[in-house]
C-alpha cells in the first residue's frame, strides 16, 4: 500500500528541511507515520490479516529507531517533529 504521489508531496513538502530533502529523519518520520495510519484504518477492516501485521510491527520499529536516532542527536527536532506529527512518546 504506497501513498498517493500527491499525499508524498504535500508530506514532503511540510516536513522539508530545504528544498531538495527527501531524505532527513524529519521526512522519513512522517512519510512512516502516513503509511502507518493508513495500515491501522486497513486492520480496522481486516482483522485477520497477520501477514501485514507484522509488516505494520516491522514499520513501527523502524520509525522508533529514527526518533531515537533524533532525540540523541537533536533533541530540538526531536521534539518539533512530536509535536508536529502528534506522536506520544
Amino acid at each position: 500500500m504506497a501513498l498517493a504521489i500527491e499525499a508524498k508531496r504535500q508530506i514532503l513538502s511540510t516536513n522539508q528541511r530545504h528544498k531538495s530533502d527527501t531524505g532527513s529523519p524529519e521526512v522519513q518520520i512522517a512519510l512512516l507515520s502516513q503509511r502507518l495510519s493508513t495500515l491501522q484504518a486497513h486492520f480496522a477492516m481486516h482483522k485477520k490479516d497477520h501477514g501485514s501485521r507484522k509488516g505494520l510491527l516491522t514499520l513501527v520499529a523502524k520509525r522508533r529507531r529514527l526518533l531515537t536516532y533524533l532525540r540523541n542527536t537533536d533533541p530540538e527536532r526531536y521534539k518539533s517533529v512530536l509535536l508536529r506529527l502528534g506522536i506520544r512518546r
